[in-house]
């Protein structure tokens, strides 16, 4: 097939994008956020074990705009939305790519119960502006939209679906893998499911949850079997930000990845960052679920290999 077919193919998969993509602004716009951009390449990521950052000189490509941003929200402003281009190495299959497009918001005054809500009337308001109702047809099933949308701790998770304990995943070095092996394929249903109450050493950037100290208050949206937003309340306890990055960074250098700088700007002015919470959703899958597309690939105008 030329490639001028196989581009042609993509067509009314890139029209549905380009409706996404206005139905996201429309709603944020109606939630009184202001639209920003922030700088892609910087000089120093978060520095998180699992994420690789692609370095681009002595700097290095965003993996998410999330310290720009918070920096944003401890100079004032309030409700804060970014949807843009962000790399990261070594993540390449039918739900990855090494430069994908994410959506994230900031929103001062809120905790991670609140994004949740804001969550299913994101989901729910594009599917309205795109005609398709209170359902959706993804892999087969049919993905039902009303509220309230199921909320499934990770430890109830782990004692309903995995064959090993929360404490025995995280002791023995399986966290991870037991999410994305025995979990989440679990989590297809009918309904989207919010995973939440991350154990502490998944949430490097989220605030401890009151009373329950080892857990983050996390979250993470899955559709279909697929995860689609990452949230949580944020920490702005800068001393204590600063210990979690440097663990960070320990883990990476036991595991032989690349060390990176200390976002200094961005500790120093965490100190003046409101409480609020912030998402991240990867937009190329949500246009997956709407266009019940088997492979990320199918969404994008160019994937790597294209090129």
């Amino acid at each position: 097939m030329s490639e001028g077919r196989r581009l042609a193919r993509k067509k009314d998969f890139l029209y549905l994008r380009a409706a996404v993509l206005a139905a996201i602004r429309r709603f944020f716009a109606s939630r009184d956020y202001l639209e920003v951009e922030t700088p892609h390449r910087i000089p120093a990521p978060a520095p998180e074990s699992h994420i690789d950052a692609v370095p681009s000189d002595d700097w290095f490509m965003q993996t998410s705009p999330e310290l720009c941003m918070k920096r944003l929200l401890a100079a004032g402003y309030p409700r804060l939305f970014q949807i843009c281009r962000c790399f990261r190495g070594r993540e390449n299959g039918d739900r990855h790519l090494p430069e994908f497009t994410l959506l994230e918001w900031y929103r001062a005054g809120a905790d991670y119960r609140d994004l949740m809500s804001e969550c299913e009337d994101l989901v729910i308001g594009i599917a309205r502006a795109l005609g398709r109702g209170e359902e959706i047809a993804f892999k087969g099933k049919m993905i039902r939209l009303e509220k309230p949308w199921e909320r499934c701790s990770v430890r109830e998770a782990f004692h309903k679906y995995a064959s090993r304990s929360l404490e025995e995943a995280l002791e023995g070095g399986y966290f991870d893998e037991t999410i994305a092996f025995e979990i989440e394929p679990r989590l297809d249903g009918e309904r989207p499911v919010f995973l939440c109450d991350y154990p502490l050493s998944r949430g490097a950037l989220a605030r401890r949850k009151p009373g329950d100290p080892a857990f983050a208050e996390r979250f993470e949206l899955y559709m279909g079997g697929m995860e689609l937003v990452n949230a949580f309340s944020e920490l702005t306890d800068a001393e204590e930000q600063r210990r979690r990055f440097l663990m960070e960074e320990e883990e990476r250098r036991a595991m032989g990845k690349r060390s990176y700088p200390m976002p200094e700007r961005f500790l120093k002015a965490l100190p003046e960052m409101p409480e609020s919470a912030g998402a991240a959703l990867g937009v190329d899958r949500l246009v997956m679920l709407f266009a019940d597309a088997a492979d990320i690939r199918d969404v994008v105008a160019f994937a790597p290999e294209d090129l």
